[in-house]
């Protein structure tokens, strides 16, 4: 199990997501146009695209046992747009999402 460390100030923000969650960090969406012109942070679109950072130890199946998660921290993903849950630590904004909000892994 993986787990998501990020420091606020002086101190240690330890997130370690539960069941079948992930954290993701989203990728940074452009600041320049392909034709050279520059965008507000109010006319960017936010993209469905990120790296995981931290994930949770599987699903609890029936029987007891853990399911196994496909995705595992350093996978590039794609994500529905409209899932994840943005938490703020520090100047850093993660997403928290349930694996099955990741729609393909991108190699």
């Amino acid at each position: 199990m993986a787990t998501a460390t990020k420091k606020k100030s002086k101190s240690k923000v330890k997130l370690e997501p539960m069941g079948d969650k992930v954290v993701v960090e989203r990728e940074v969406s452009a600041d320049v146009t392909a034709g050279g012109i520059v965008l507000p942070d109010s006319a960017k679109d936010k993209p469905s695209r990120g790296t995981i950072v931290a994930v949770g130890p599987g699903k609890l199946l029936d029987d007891g046992g853990r399911g196994e998660l496909q995705v595992k921290v350093g996978d590039r993903v794609l994500f529905t747009s409209y899932a994840p849950e943005t938490i703020e630590i520090g100047d850093e904004e993660l997403l928290l999402m349930a694996e099955s909000d990741i729609l393909a892994v991108i190699e």
